[in-house]
């Protein structure tokens, strides 16, 4: 019969080395540790130990065993954890995101974990459509996505917005759209609204992204700017992408009047309460943000 006393006996056992550390540990007689040992042995129908006088070395199901046993109560503290809601220090996280978010996101809750060693995170770099579907299947908790999702088990609610850039290659010289069309697009998932959403708000004259010459095309959008500083075109990013790209300095941002944004949105099964955990660190990441694009006592919307 399974019986999770004998492998915590037996984990103790091999970290200590001795039948009389583990007792004491454990605070067991240590025919009572032998018997545990023996006890398991049974139940998985294989020798565990190489017994040597006082001494002993791992047998080959030993050390299968002693691995499977600290996977099996590692997995259980998560589980445990991931049912209270109410910490905000422990627990698992399992969220996805694009990479226009992930690329500061993930690296704030890395930094969070460093800080709360009861949180473990579960981060997935994914399209809109994944995260949705990922979401309902149950296989992510949180989902942020660039587009409000409408689906009946779904609950959607907007969370922050990151502002716009068009990014030009260092030695752009122009200012219009007709320079813009001279040097072309670079596209990515996601590009063509972003950047018709820019460029709708500040050139009156412009009408559709189908006007500009492709350029080339990425689906991960970490890479786009490599090509922008390339000289093989323009594209609109968010401005996470741009202050995260190792080509910020080979790129520049053309100053507009009229600003755009890339809208967020948090989506949960409906229904469903987001433990602490997800709020405390939702709210610590818009607030970085806040103070690192306008310092502290400013207001930023979204």
């Amino acid at each position: 019969m399974f019986n999770a006393r004998y492998f915590r006996t037996f984990i103790t056992l091999v970290e200590t080395g001795s039948f009389t550390r583990t007792a004491r540990r454990l605070e067991m007689t240590q025919p009572g540790v032998s018997q545990h040992v023996r006890k398991l042995e049974q139940y998985l129908g294989k020798s565990l130990l190489d017994r040597q006088g006082r001494r002993f070395v791992l047998t080959e199901a030993g050390r299968r065993a002693y691995d499977y046993a600290l996977k099996l109560f590692a997995e259980h503290e998560q589980f445990r954890h991931s049912l209270d809601n109410d910490s905000l220090d422990s627990g698992e996280c399992r969220l996805a995101s694009p990479g226009s978010v992930g690329l500061m996101l993930y690296p704030f809750i890395l930094g969070q974990q460093q800080m709360q060693p009861g949180l473990t995170v579960s981060y997935s770099f994914a399209f809109n459509s994944e995260i949705v579907a990922d979401v309902l299947a149950g296989r992510h908790d949180l989902g942020i996505v660039t587009e409000p999702v409408r689906h009946p088990e779904l609950h959607c609610e907007p969370w922050h917005q990151e502002p716009l850039c068009l990014v030009v290659p260092a030695d752009f010289a122009g200012s219009g759209l007709a320079d813009l069309m001279g040097i072309g697009v670079i596209g990515y998932s996601g590009g063509d609204d972003h950047a018709g959403a820019l460029l709708r708000a500040n050139f009156p004259d412009f009408r559709s992204m189908s006007h500009f010459p492709r350029q080339g095309f990425t689906n991960e959008v970490s890479m786009v700017l490599d090509a922008v500083a390339r000289g093989l075109g323009f594209a609109v990013v968010s401005r996470v992408v741009l202050e995260t790209s190792p080509w910020q300095r080979q790129v520049k941002e053309l100053s507009l009047t009229q600003p755009a944004h890339e809208f967020l949105y948090l989506v949960t099964r409906a229904g469903a309460e987001m433990p602490r955990r997800y709020v405390r660190l939702l709210e610590g990441y818009r607030e970085q943000r806040r103070h690192e694009r306008f310092g502290h006592g400013e207001v930023m919307e979204g």
